[in-house]
């Protein structure tokens, strides 16, 4: 497709053309030709997503905004577990239930719904998710569930996992749902329907804060006042801690300010974090309000969140390793 950038690809493209698994009647269900683990419990993890970095590179004429990130994943999760069937519902528990809202808006059954207006015939049943991410923090927690329910309904309906429907639904749930699909470190642009091939990254012990303040992507949005960025990409991505930790300085979250103008509490976090002994670097991630702190090993991150945890007992804090 031109006017590309190289190394960049299409993930998924409306004009695309129909290979045999579009067309209607084609319906694999060799799970085990297909790589997916036979007999397995129908139970994926929906990875917590990180924006390392992320640029506001213009805004198009239908409002929405083009951006440019380098995203990595913790290994922290919601669960979510798919007792099949051919109707679809949904039980939520964890301790994040109850700031979810009413099952039927949620993007695990419109994920259910995208898929089933692109396959036509699809097996669903009910899907139980145990919310342990924050709700509307920045890191991607409901596009992770609407990913990982797509990986589930591949399984279930004999779905390769490269097949272009699973790629459509995932863009029209929402703009992370994509890169969320594999969970692999990357490069995301455009309004998430591109992405790099996968990065090798270095291990990025870390730990997550969140205020516990939900802060809506729209409304840091709003408050977005920032010259767009222009089209200078990002390349040359480091593979090793130190280069990470030197890049990462100069590419920054071009909407902190805007959340910040949206949650003032931010800037607490944000000074709580440097104050950490052995801190590499800290940042926002997403629209916020959750911010990271970087650290060279998992045993300074771990000390990090168990001292925060004492200390900001309202606060959600977690060691993690980003990858």
């Amino acid at each position: 497709m031109p006017g590309l950038v190289p190394g960049i690809r299409v993930f998924y493209s409306y004009n695309a053309g129909m290979d045999d698994r579009d067309k209607p009647g084609h319906d694999p269900v060799d799970a085990c030709h297909l790589g997916y683990p036979v007999g397995e419990p129908l139970i994926e993890k929906a990875r917590a997503k990180i924006n390392l970095t992320l640029r506001v590179l213009a805004r198009r004429e239908d409002g929405y905004h083009e951006l440019e990130s380098l995203v990595a994943f913790a290994d922290l999760a919601d669960r979510l577990e798919l007792d099949p069937g051919e109707s679809a519902s949904l039980e939520i528990a964890g301790p994040f239930a109850g700031a979810c809202g009413p099952s039927s808006d949620n993007l695990v059954l419109k994920a259910v719904t995208a898929l089933r207006n692109r396959k036509g015939r699809l097996r669903a049943g009910r899907f139980t998710l145990d919310k342990n991410l924050p709700v509307a923090a920045g890191i991607g927690g409901g596009s992770a569930d609407a990913a990982a329910a797509l990986r589930l309904l591949a399984r279930v309906n004999g779905m390769a996992a490269d097949d272009p429907r699973l790629a459509s639904a995932a863009l029209a749930v929402g703009a992370d749902v994509p890169v969320c699909l594999a969970s692999k470190p990357c490069i995301m642009r455009g309004v998430g329907e591109l992405l790099s091939d996968p990065y090798g990254l270095p291990p990025l012990p870390a730990v997550l804060v969140n205020p516990g303040v939900p802060l809506s992507t729209r409304d840091v949005f709003a408050k977005f006042f920032g010259a767009p960025g222009g089209k200078n990409y990002l390349t040359n991505v480091p593979l090793t801690f130190d280069g990470m930790i030197g890049f990462l300085d100069e590419h920054g979250n071009d909407l902190t300010q805007a959340a910040i103008a949206c949650a003032p509490v931010i800037i607490d976090v944000l000074m709580v974090l440097r104050a950490l002994p052995a801190v590499q670097l800290v940042r926002m991630s997403g629209s916020g309000p959750t911010c990271f702190a970087l650290f060279r090993s998992a045993g300074e991150a771990e000390n990090a969140a168990r001292r925060l945890q004492v200390e900001r007992k309202e606060w959600w804090v977690c060691a993690t390793v980003l990858s």
